[in-house]
């Protein structure tokens, strides 16, 4: 049973936004300041990564571990109320998701995806921010087709 009135609820949910989240906003500007240039949400891209670096033939996916179900984590819990619509849900994101990163593979374009709990983590240390971006620099020169932070 939810604590909220349907009203409430539905407010909430609203307010919950696709682009320009607080986690990819925090990523966009390390790596700005850092010197790697992207376009944001590119449309003809599958997927419409949040950032596409062209240089590096590289699509960056922030994901919310909630939305996009991020195993063993502890912010990819599951609502009590309406159990069946929300298990509906979250397989249809996780299948999109497997989905586009097919597509990306096809066109031989390189996926990088950034875990909401990783951005917290690099919030809370700078040790632990240099490190990650330490992986992600190492990955934007490698060969590898797929990286998950």
């Amino acid at each position: 049973m939810d604590i909220k009135t349907k009203e409430a609820r539905s407010r909430n949910m609203s307010a919950i936004r696709s682009k320009d989240t607080k986690p990819e906003v925090f990523f966009r500007k390390l790596l700005f300041s850092r010197g790697f240039r992207y376009r944001k949400n590119v449309s003809n891209i599958p997927g419409h990564p949040d950032l596409y670096l062209a240089k590096y033939h590289t699509a960056i996916f922030v994901h919310g571990c909630f939305w996009h179900r991020h195993k063993n984590c502890k912010y990819a819990y599951m609502p009590k109320s309406r159990t069946d619509f929300w298990n509906d849900k979250f397989e249809k994101n996780v299948k999109r998701d497997e989905e586009v990163l097919k597509q990306l593979a096809e066109k031989n374009i390189k996926c990088l995806v950034v875990w909401e709990c990783t951005i917290r983590r690099m919030r809370k240390s700078e040790v632990i921010s240099d490190n990650i971006l330490l992986q992600v620099f190492n990955f934007f020169s490698s060969s590898k087709l797929y990286l998950e932070i």
